[in-house]
């Protein structure tokens, strides 16, 4: 287990919710900042522009020719030596295979750039294992492909970077620290936090004495930078000619190797692994990362606290236009409802509608009637009621109950007496032979038709009878109009009960249906509730964090 466990555990907590974009710089370096507080393994990352001789170098620290050099740009791939009894090579692809094979040999199928100067995609990671004594106290060694030569290389060699515990820059003393190498130390190291750095000053044998003063005189003034976190008394500044060396580690020529300086950089090596403080080195990187995860969720919270707000003061506001909406709907689906009661209420009904159904009956059009005129007034109030229903369920967002629909009773069916004309009896009424046959069909379904009919003829003779001077009966002419008035009364009576019963029954369901019942929080705000709620005790736990480990 790591001492920085816990630590690990909030920064990745922290990564997961501010769902960073995985091609994104920040999220690259604290994916890397995880890793590199959970290894124990105390790496050496050995970078350089290509061709500055960094994998000859450390071919020269293992003491032979491990890894592959030529005269151009080669490493397509981080690779790692770490110890091992045989020298083998592992390497892993993207499929999750992996190749063994004893010796290095494969490094070249798989880990040199192509024809075309580009790293081999399919691969993810080399290893190599070597029995090199420096190796044995758990140290690796990390061959990083070379910079200043394509975008891939240089995203390869900035996130392996911060992984690595010692930096070793190999420099070009012919060529000393071009303006991208100091935006290199800048961008890449110094503003991560990485400020263990030997730089390490190749082909010095290729230059006069003169000149190698004057790239001392050059250096030291940058490298100061890079050596607060080293072991004090310990130079992070070396003159090594790295093909010289090499040459003499594997002829085993002791006496020249040091002429080449590279005992001296093995010599300064093995002090700084041996005072090696994890504290030291690996904290300020994992603070400096913290700090920008931080920022990040700190700027995060903010905008869910706008949003959260935002949404909720829009929530606010449609939920007092609704309740608004709804007092309107209401007042008017009442006042509809009001309206009908009104029209119905039998002693204005018969006022309004008896005589001209009485007439519609006598006439014979009583069906016609209570189609262009009787429906048509009661079809006004029906639409104005569902009108506002319909508005409601709109507004509301419900689904529609059944309309109001009023029924209407059959048409009426009259009854009238049989009148017998009787020459042989004196009387002073006038009487009418009817047929037996006609007041039988006169009691039956057809009524209201030949019932209008016969009156209006019975009532036609009878106005005769008197305008002549003759006696008429009188009698019959006010029953079969009374018969008409009963009718119509009848009719309205059962309507006006019936359509009130209806609207009764309508009224209550419809009630349920122009409420306004405020939602439940929205999904949205919810799910904003709980991502603020997460993030606060996140932020809260890394602060902690954080003023744990400066104490």
């Amino acid at each position: 287990m790591s001492q920085y466990d816990s630590f690990v555990t909030q920064l990745r907590s922290l990564i997961g919710v501010l769902e960073l974009e995985p091609t994104s710089s920040l999220y690259k370096d604290a994916i890397a900042i995880c890793n590199y507080l959970e290894d124990s393994v105390y790496r050496i990352a050995v970078f350089a522009p290509f061709n500055h001789g960094k994998s000859t170098l450390l071919n020269a620290l293992l003491g032979t020719k491990t890894l592959p050099i030529d005269l151009i740009p080669t490493t397509g791939a981080a690779i790692s030596i770490g110890y091992g009894a045989e020298l083998e090579t592992t390497i892993v692809l993207k499929n999750g295979s992996k190749i063994s094979e004893l010796g290095t040999k494969i490094l070249k199928q798989y880990a040199i750039l192509d024809d075309d100067r580009r790293m081999k995609d399919e691969v993810i990671e080399v290893k190599v294992s070597c029995d090199c004594a420096c190796l044995k106290t758990g140290v690796e060694f990390l061959d990083l492909p070379g910079t200043n030569d394509r975008e891939a290389q240089n995203n390869l060699v900035k996130d392996k970077l911060l992984s690595a515990d010692l930096i070793i820059h190999v420099l070009d003393g012919r060529k000393l620290m071009t303006l991208e190498e100091r935006n290199h130390l800048q961008n890449w190291l110094q503003n991560r936090g990485i400020t263990t750095v030997i730089f390490v000053v190749n082909f010095l044998n290729l230059l006069t004495p003169e000149e190698r003063q004057n790239v001392r005189n050059r250096l030291c003034f940058i490298a100061e930078s890079f050596r607060s976190d080293l072991p004090s008394g310990i130079s992070n500044i070396y003159c090594v000619d790295a093909l010289p060396a090499l040459r003499a580690r594997i002829k085993g020529d002791l006496a020249k190797a040091q002429t080449t300086g590279i005992t001296s950089l093995e010599s300064a090596l093995q002090n700084i692994i041996s005072l090696h403080q994890p504290d030291v080195v690996k904290l300020p990187r994992g603070l400096k990362i913290a700090r920008l995860l931080l920022d990040k969720a700190i700027a995060k919270q903010q905008q869910l606290i706008q949003i959260t707000t935002e949404e909720r003061q829009k929530a606010d506001r449609q939920i007092v236009i609704k309740q608004k909406a709804e007092k309107i709907i209401q007042q008017n689906f009442n006042r509809s409802i009001s309206d009908f009661r009104g029209w119905l209420y039998l002693p204005k009904l018969l006022a309004n509608y008896q005589a001209a159904s009485a007439i519609a009956l006598q006439q014979t059009r009583f069906d016609l009637w209570l189609e262009s005129e009787f429906k048509a007034d009661l079809y006004s109030f029906q639409q104005a009621i569902n009108k506002w229903v319909k508005q409601g369920c709109e507004f509301f967002d419900r689904h529609s109950p059944p309309l109001l629909a009023i029924e209407f009773p059959d048409a009426p069916l009259i009854e009238i007496p049989e009148y017998i004309l009787d020459e042989t009896k004196q009387n002073t009424d006038l009487k009418f032979n009817i047929p037996s046959e006609l007041n039988f069909l006169l009691r039956k379904k057809a009524g209201a038709v030949i019932i209008g009919g016969a009156s209006y003829a019975i009532n036609k003779v009878a106005a005769k009878l008197e305008s002549a001077g003759g006696q008429s009966n009188t009698k019959v002419g006010k029953i079969s109009s009374q018969v008409y008035v009963d009718a119509a009364e009848k009719y309205l009576q059962v309507f006006s009960s019936n359509a009130n019963n209806t609207l009764d029954e309508y009224e209550k369901i419809a009630s349920e249906y122009i409420i306004f019942n405020p939602p439940a929080i929205r999904s949205s705000i919810a799910t904003n509730n709980y991502q603020l709620q997460l993030l606060n005790n996140l932020i809260n736990n890394m602060q902690e964090q954080i003023n744990q480990l400066t104490i």
